[in-house]
């Protein structure tokens, strides 16, 4: 026998990622999920606390679909053949003439596996939906300090964002700082949205 439901007995609400039972508060969550990640890289890992400031004007960066290549810290745009429309070095925009001495007209190398999915041998990643999107300006910051204090040559700071995923995917994160940052301190008026859950799975760490 079916038990009885009802939405006004619950406390919490909490929706798949796929559902579209609701409309999200993109900027609201964007930021949430941002500042989350942030705060535990910088406190838990050293990171600049420059991550901690974030400017209207950086959100321009997020664009669904953009693959980072977790070795070069770039961010591609492709086309659909696997050229490479537009390119930056973390957030800093490359020039054509930058991206045909790095990358030529060819297929993008990884095109083949793309799938939107962590590869395997944890070469890139892609940044496709909403929930992602907060994680890709991130990174894209997290190189723009590792540069300013000595430019890479490979990039090693993926193992430390699984880190703060999965840090950020326990129940002990489930209150303290994050009830602070989604402004209220108590959870029957949080909708806190766990994501990146794949990742958090089939990620490999070295």
């Amino acid at each position: 026998m079916t038990r009885p439901f009802s939405l006004a007995e619950s406390d919490a609400l909490g929706f798949d990622l796929d559902h579209t039972l609701c409309r999200y508060n993109l900027p609201e969550s964007a930021r949430l999920i941002y500042d989350s990640f942030a705060r535990y890289l910088v406190t838990k890992k050293g990171y600049d606390k420059e991550l901690l400031t974030v400017t209207p004007e950086s959100w321009d960066f997020c664009c669904k679909g953009l693959a980072l290549d977790l070795e070069d810290g770039n961010f591609l745009k492709l086309a659909g053949d696997g050229t490479i429309l537009r390119a930056s070095h973390g957030t800093k925009s490359m020039t054509p003439e930058e991206i045909l001495e790095i990358y030529g007209r060819r297929e993008w190398k990884h095109f083949k596996t793309f799938s939107g999915m962590v590869s395997r041998s944890a070469k890139y990643y892609c940044f496709d939906n909403y929930f992602d999107l907060p994680g890709a300006l991130l990174c894209a910051r997290i190189v723009d300090c590792l540069d300013k204090h000595d430019r890479q040559t490979k990039y090693n700071f993926w193992k430390d964002v699984i880190a703060a995923i999965q840090h950020n995917y326990k129940t002990s994160a489930f209150k303290g700082d994050v009830w602070d940052l989604a402004g209220t301190d108590t959870g029957a008026d949080v909708i806190w949205i766990l994501f990146w859950t794949s990742l958090v799975r089939i990620s490999p760490q070295d």
